[in-house]
């Protein structure tokens, strides 16, 4: 089978991990997640990452979430991996993903250490080399790459893109504008909408978007006037939705995540506002500021298709 070697562009779906009373993976809501994400034309999934709580899971849970991911998209969109932490859980979860057929993976920070140069190309090579699907690198935390180490990096061909992470605008530009289009490149900042105009002249044509769990038309709609110029409808949004749930986000470590699942059980999906430590679930005062965005996210921008018992 050919592998195509091309990074998926547009908006990424990026799941969380659902957890029910017993602190178990929901098999169901997870499904239903990904379900929701197909549904609403996201053109790729990314299972098990930041979003996922990958730092929460067992190996045993991980092989389980890419089975079912793999399943419910049925060769849909593309779907992806996160492969990273320790190097040898990394290449399980690499053969994981050959396994149950994912297009590639999402490799993410070495575990805790934050190694020179030399050593970072060397853990990602490790990880490139272990298999033949597709691999994005993502820049974060103790893992950023240099203009050097990335020009070694895409000597392989399994090397497809880049994930910025950081917001380094000038190692941005740097990167983008040397290497161009041998790589797509991704913008995986938090709430990436919020800086996404900075980043589309730079030549990043895609994002993995927390809000098209709960909000995706929002999403759509905000990068559709964005690439569109339509100035007016991007203030709007920005406004009324957008800056004001990058407010809340803001308000506690971990909402990053916790107040995805917090959006998901809002519009009705079978999401419980549960995470595991070190992340916190959204406080009450948080959860309630949310519903009231979202309330007026659907007066505002009504979909025929919502969920919402708003």
């Amino acid at each position: 089978m050919t592998i195509e070697r091309k990074a998926p562009t547009g908006i990424l779906g990026f799941p969380i991990t659902p957890f029910n009373e017993s602190g178990n993976i929901d098999e169901k809501a997870l499904s239903r997640n990904i379900e929701f994400l197909l549904e609403n034309h996201l053109e790729a999934i990314f299972i098990a990452c930041g979003s996922g709580e990958f730092n929460a899971i067992s190996l045993k849970e991980y092989e389980r979430m890419v089975e079912l991911a793999t399943s419910v998209a049925g060769k849909k969109v593309p779907v992806y991996t996160g492969v990273g932490g320790v190097l040898s859980e990394a290449l399980e979860k690499a053969q994981i993903s050959v396994k149950y057929g994912a297009d590639g993976y999402l490799m993410l920070p070495p575990y805790l250490i934050a190694g020179e140069q030399e050593g970072l190309y060397e853990y990602y090579k490790s990880i490139i080399l272990s298999t033949d699907l597709n691999a994005i690198v993502y820049q974060r935390a103790n893992a950023i790459l240099d203009l050097n180490t990335l020009r070694k990096l895409i000597e392989f061909p399994q090397v497809v893109g880049l994930k910025d992470g950081i917001g380094n605008m000038d190692l941005n530009i740097e990167l983008t504008q040397t290497i161009r289009n041998r790589l797509g490149w991704l913008n995986g900042m938090p709430m990436a909408e919020v800086t996404m105009p900075a980043y589309i002249p730079l030549g990043f044509h895609s994002y993995s978007s927390a809000i098209s769990n709960y909000i995706p038309h929002i999403s759509r709609g905000f990068y559709e006037a964005l690439l569109n110029d339509r100035k007016e409808e991007v203030q709007a949004l920005y406004e009324n939705i957008i800056l004001p749930i990058n407010h809340i986000r803001k308000q506690r470590k971990g909402y990053a995540v916790s107040l995805i699942k917090a959006g998901m059980e809002i519009i009705g999906l079978p999401i419980a506002n549960t995470v595991r430590p070190p992340i916190v679930p959204v406080e009450k005062e948080h959860y309630q500021q949310l519903e009231k965005v979202l309330t007026k996210a659907f007066e505002m921008y009504p979909v025929a298709n919502k969920l919402t018992h708003l």
